[in-house]
């Protein structure tokens, strides 16, 4: 499927963002996760929709003016917003797959009435767990292991920390090989400027549940062994709505793309 790439200046950066499709608009977004990783899952749904995908602030082609400033699930909900401003949208649909799934919730609770449906894919809320002080912990030791050990190590135990089976082909990067320079940044600015302010966001629930927008909480079949099954269970209760399934675990979009893209259009729907 072909698509159109685009930048758009916005306050303290610029975006890149792709374009794909016809029909009503779905945007399709992630944290750290960039036009990239979202390409098949895209292709997939470009069959009967507009789909909107991006590079978050900071990630790959989306640069920002000051590389201290943290890339708060807020200020990624205002990117979405100036994408769908520049599009002229006064409306669209969003599907976030973790961090993403973040973004979406603090879009919908910023920006009243922008948002018809909302499917937040296993959002990595950490601060809804009982556990929430050793995860804090957690998170912030990765983060330290990226600066004194680098990214492969800082990936590893990440992943680790996330119920992964280490050592497998689902890290970001592949510890046996030097890692490239867009890799480096795209982890230096994950793990010092995304990690933290999405892993600590909690969601205004009053507002989620008093809002026009639908909500709709995914979780992967098989996440059984993942924190984000926990996590998306905490956010599903506290939305008073059951998970709706999809296939395979975390980054199903990326394992099975167009299985994936039919349930996400039959949820839509439904």
């Amino acid at each position: 499927m072909t698509h159109t790439s685009h930048t758009l200046d916005v306050p303290g950066g610029r975006l890149h963002y792709e374009v794909r499709g016809k029909g009503p608009i779905l945007a399709v977004i992630g944290s750290p996760m960039d036009t990239a990783d979202f390409a098949g899952l895209a292709d997939a749904l470009a069959v009967s929709r507009t789909v909107i995908t991006m590079d978050p602030r900071g990630i790959s082609a989306s640069v920002v003016d000051d590389p201290h400033q943290d890339a708060t699930p807020q200020l990624r909900g205002d990117d979405v917003i100036a994408i769908l401003d520049a599009l002229g949208a006064g409306t669209a649909d969003v599907f976030g797959s973790s961090g993403g799934a973040v973004t979406g919730l603090a879009l919908v609770a910023r920006h009243p009435g922008r948002v018809g449906t909302l499917v937040a894919h296993e959002p990595p809320l950490l601060e809804l767990l009982p556990d929430a002080a050793e995860q804090r912990a957690k998170t912030d030791d990765v983060v330290e292991t990226f600066h004194t050990q680098g990214i492969g190590a800082a990936w590893m135990k990440f992943m680790a920390n996330a119920g992964f089976a280490v050592g497998g082909d689902i890290a970001p990067a592949d510890s046996a090989r030097e890692p490239s320079a867009q890799e480096l940044s795209n982890s230096a600015h994950f793990f010092d400027h995304h990690l933290r302010p999405t892993t600590r966001f909690v969601p205004d629930v009053a507002t989620l549940t008093s809002s026009s927008t639908r909500i709709v909480v995914g979780i992967g079949v098989d996440s059984r062994h993942l924190i984000t099954y926990r996590t998306t269970h905490a956010l599903a209760d506290l939305l008073g709505t059951p998970p709706v399934e999809f296939p395979a675990d975390h980054a199903g979009f990326l394992a099975a793309p167009e299985e994936f893209a039919t349930r996400l259009v039959d949820v839509m729907r439904s």
